[in-house]
């Protein structure tokens, strides 16, 4: 059966948070298309529909949260200035903060993560979500060197560091927050970024 016209997106909206609260309480080994549909509150049918099994659900969940992530980030550093460093360092905070605020998008990553172990698609998927993560701020370190803010480097290889930097902080945020407080693991990781790109670096 179609969705009625204009309900297909919120429809599947719909499914794809209920899919992400499944995955917050069980994992993804409980995961089953019975206990999606009734937490979101539709039938099987209907969720059959949008998605053929839940490998597929398992890929909107990952889409969905790497586009929260991106708005998020987005809007930090619409509150900043122009200047790279400070909209490099509102992108490190944004990304700390959803470790605290919004754990479960963490969540969602860990079990995407360990299912793509033997799925060449998976990790496909992965490799494109991180590859536009890294080019977004590659394109501020780019930006950071031509304005002499950082020094000489290679942004790709750069940006792969600075990403590396966040995941690390943030998962430990996300499982052991008591390891230290939002504001101490932003500033650590800008005193961190700040040594690693300062111009006054030795070359």
């Amino acid at each position: 059966m179609s969705p009625k016209v204009g309900m297909g997106p919120i429809r599947r909206e719909q499914i794809v948070r209920a899919t992400i609260r499944c995955l917050a309480r069980e994992g993804y080994t409980r995961l089953t298309m019975k206990k999606v549909a009734r937490e979101a509150g539709v039938s099987q049918g209907i969720l059959h529909y949008y998605f053929a099994d839940k490998r597929a659900m398992l890929v909107a969940t990952l889409a969905t949260v790497s586009r929260d992530l991106d708005r998020r980030v987005a809007a930090a550093q619409s509150h900043t200035t122009r200047d790279p460093a400070a909209r490099l360092r509102a992108l490190v905070r944004a990304c700390l903060e959803v470790a605290v605020r919004r754990p479960e998008f963490w969540v969602v990553f860990l079990e995407f993560w360990g299912e793509m172990v033997h799925d060449r698609r998976l990790r496909e998927v992965n490799a494109e979500v991180y590859a536009r993560t890294r080019r977004l701020i590659a394109r501020l370190i780019t930006e950071g060197v031509r304005a002499g803010r950082f020094r000489a480097v290679d942004p790709e290889r750069a940006a792969a560091v600075v990403l590396g930097l966040v995941d690390g902080v943030s998962l430990q945020l996300t499982f052991d927050p008591r390891a230290f407080s939002v504001a101490e693991a932003a500033r650590l990781c800008d005193a961190a970024l700040a040594r690693y790109l300062s111009t006054e670096v030795s070359r």
